[in-house]
């Protein structure tokens, strides 16, 4: 079954590498970096020499599963690199058929032909690079660094193949002649774009230059990943007797001590940097000086000065990015990032930023005011410090709110909140799920699910995989194992979809139970997922999440809407133990505090985003010397105060150093002001309003980039997105 374009395939393969949709951080198996890479290298070698596993290898055979889902108990490590070699050389076979063809070019032979073809890499990457994040080892990481640069040298060799980009510059000079359909038209476009943004116009001596610049950034990308993957994963508190657990919930207790003995430290308790660590920890420990180490040793991995330090990694990369900026004709990378987005330039995402940014320092500064008056009426005789921000934010809440984290939790099992977004997914779109035991899946946490529309006809597959685990990195996302789209014979592919998070494991026989964030980024994510699988498109390179960066996190921002409706929530938010339906009380709490702490998440976001547009606004010329200094300066300079850090600071800013959002971290809040302000098209009609929901289905969630997005927007509410609704939400202006 073909699949994506051979100019996509690749691409996806490329950016399947760095990061996926989703606030994430990098996590890898506990193992010392130079065993990983002696028996990667072993495990490597063994591969080259296995003829075997080559001619038997799963990938050079149609699956006979499921609806087509990988053979997963059939797939092993040693059949992925045969299986790239095999792809890129196919090709490279078909760019060259298609390149040399004598025929005059159409869109049928060329366009459409590009786009149909990279059947075998589209199907080796989609696996990979989903277990790279998802279930990773040191053999699957060897072998990507390995296949990386090669990727990189065969977009290059696409992207710069002059018989190629002459069928395509001549189809797009007539473009207005061929009477194409609107998606038909657009894929064109893109086409043409894509090959000039990819360096087809330079001449020979800068065609070198640029893959000298592609071939090393990608090599610094790879290694900046594994430098956080090890930074993450090796760091540690070992907690040594009682009095170092004040403060902590049993449930944290318990995990923390299996954390422990899975690390080797038998009858004690370990705290990691880890999210699912981390966090209860820094929020609930009465031991101020224990947060003061893990907040330290999470806000500083990637700069310890030892071999998996990223400061320079992360010069040497902004640099290259500015320097291929200007070849191709930019001031700056930010300026060739953003030209491809909806924000369309760095001026418009600066206005926004300067919107938000003098609101969201206010109310942090009277954040940090009114934790500075709890110490002080606790006698404390201490200063407040952003190790504190987490504890004494939730003794506000606890306070201000009467509300309780601990007590909140019974109602959100893990179990409950699945049922809640599956019913708000069939309220919204008529989406039907049933737990299937029997199809294939990469790890026995994955859970599997049928999904259907009201008429009972398949709509695709979907994938969950909820616990932290060494193996998966840290955060959540959602990623495709094969997109939606139409053959050029008329067949009709279903989707595949996985969302990843992780959850806390549960402990003995209580279930796991989630805080009400946690809920909330399980709404999040199935936003994405319902993106990927309600798409009904043509091409797959226009399908599902295929829309510019700081328009994708739009979907599953608005889903996290519904998690604070009375209705939903008595729907699903049931006591574990009691089913009791969460007390309307307790739903007042929550609404009450839903914009509580805004100003802190608002400006360490702000933070992180301004310090992405610092490092990629720089011009060839610009010399950083010392990463922590420059830093430092831009913080400085937008006035962050003392007691918040950007959300991800420079050394472990995985987003933009190994993901897909460089010059594009600003994407989370420019997605919000369209979430924002189609949230409100539902309170005007109702949250369940059926002729609001299908518009949104149909001009939103089914269209991908088939179309201008921010026209397909104005078609679903009307008119442009305003910000103020943006603003309000976030408890920034009345």
């Amino acid at each position: 079954m073909k699949k994506l374009s051979i100019a996509a395939a690749v691409m996806s393969a490329l950016i399947a590498a760095g990061c996926s949709n989703g606030d994430s951080e990098q996590k890898a198996p506990v193992e010392s970096e130079k065993a990983q890479a002696v028996q990667a290298a072993d495990d490597a070698q063994v591969a080259d020499n296995d003829a075997d596993a080559t001619a038997a290898n799963p990938f050079f055979e149609e699956w006979d599963t499921p609806y087509g889902m990988p053979p997963f108990d059939q797939i092993k490590d040693e059949h992925f690199k045969p299986a790239f070699k095999k792809a890129i050389e196919e090709v490279r076979a078909e760019v060259d058929a298609i390149a040399n063809n004598p025929e005059e070019p159409t869109f049928e032979n060329t366009i459409e032909a590009m786009e149909y073809n990279g059947k075998l890499l589209n199907k080796v990457s989609s696996v990979f690079y989903n277990l790279t994040s998802a279930h990773t080892n040191p053999t699957l990481q060897a072998i990507s660094k390995e296949i990386g640069p090669e990727l990189s040298s065969l977009r290059d060799d696409v992207n710069l193949n002059e018989n190629l980009f002459k069928r395509i510059s001549a189809l797009y000079a007539k473009k207005d002649e061929l009477g194409l359909r609107a998606d038909q038209m657009r894929l064109l476009e893109d086409n043409y774009k894509s090959f000039v943004r990819g360096g087809a116009e330079l001449n020979e001596q800068q065609k070198q230059k640029l893959r000298e610049l592609n071939k090393r950034m990608t090599e610094l990308s790879l290694q900046f990943a594994e430098n956080v993957l090890a930074e993450t994963n090796n760091w540690e508190l070992v907690l040594e007797s009682e009095e170092d657990l004040a403060g902590l919930p049993q449930w944290f207790i318990d995990a923390s001590a299996k954390t422990a003995e899975e690390r080797g430290h038998e009858g004690k308790w370990v705290i990691t940097t880890h999210r699912p660590s981390k966090d209860p920890f820094l929020i609930n420990s009465t031991r101020r000086d224990l947060r003061e180490k893990v907040y330290y040793g999470y806000t500083h991995r990637g700069d310890n000065g030892n071999e998996y330090d990223n400061k320079k990694i992360a010069i040497e990369l902004a640099a290259l990015r500015a320097e291929k900026a200007e070849l191709m004709g930019y001031d700056s990378h930010a300026d060739f990032v953003l030209e491809e987005r909806t924000a369309k330039n760095a001026a418009n995402v600066s206005e926004l930023l300067d919107q938000v940014w003098p609101a969201a320092i206010k109310q942090a500064k009277a954040e940090v005011a009114a934790m500075q008056e709890m110490i002080n009426e606790e006698g404390g005789d201490f200063t407040f410090a952003a190790h504190d921000w987490r504890h004494y934010a939730e003794k506000i809440r606890k306070a201000k709110y009467s509300l309780n984290e601990e007590e909140v939790k019974p109602y959100f099992s893990l179990e409950s909140t699945l049922e809640g977004v599956f019913y708000t997914a069939n309220r919204l779109f008529g989406m039907n799920f049933k737990e299937r035991f029997d199809l294939p899946k990469y790890h026995e946490d994955v859970r599997t699910f049928e999904v259907t529309d009201e008429k009972g006809e398949l709509i695709g597959i979907y994938l969950a995989d909820f616990y932290v685990r060494d193996s998966k990195r840290g955060g959540a996302w959602m990623n495709s194992y094969r997109k939606q789209f139409v053959t050029e014979n008329g067949e009709y592919v279903k989707p595949i979809i996985v969302n990843v998070l992780n959850f806390p494991r549960p402990v003995g026989d209580e279930p796991t139970l989630l805080t009400f964030d946690q809920a909330s980024t399980l709404f999040h994510e199935f936003g994405h997922a319902t993106h990927g699988l309600l798409s009904d498109g043509v091409y797959p390179s226009q399908t599902g999440t295929s829309v510019p960066r700081d328009f994708v996190e739009f979907p599953s921002q608005v889903l996290e809407n519904w998690m604070l409706e009375p209705e939903v929530l008595a729907q699903f938010a049931k006591h574990y133990k009691t089913g009791e339906v969460i007390p309307q009380d307790m739903i007042d709490k929550i609404q009450a505090a839903a914009q509580f702490n805004q100003g802190f998440a608002t400006t360490e976001y702000m933070a992180a985003t301004l310090l992405d547009l610092a490092w990629h606004t720089q011009e060839v010329g610009d010399e950083v010397k010392d990463a922590d200094a420059f830093e430092k300066t831009v913080l400085n300079e937008v006035g962050l105060i003392p007691e918040i850090a950007p959300r991800y600071r420079t050394t472990y800013f995985s987003h933009i150093f190994s993901g897909g959002y460089s010059a594009g971290y600003y994407s989370y809040i420019w997605s919000e002001i369209f979430a924002a302000d189609a949230y409100q098209a539902f309170r005007e009609n109702g949250i369940f309003d059926k002729e609001t929901a299908d518009k949104f289905k149909e001009y939103i969630l089914s269209k991908g980039g088939s179309e201008d997005p921010l026209e397909l927007y104005k078609k679903f509410r009307g008119k442009e997105a305003d910000p103020q609704y943006l603003l309000k939400s976030r408890g920034l202006i009345d």
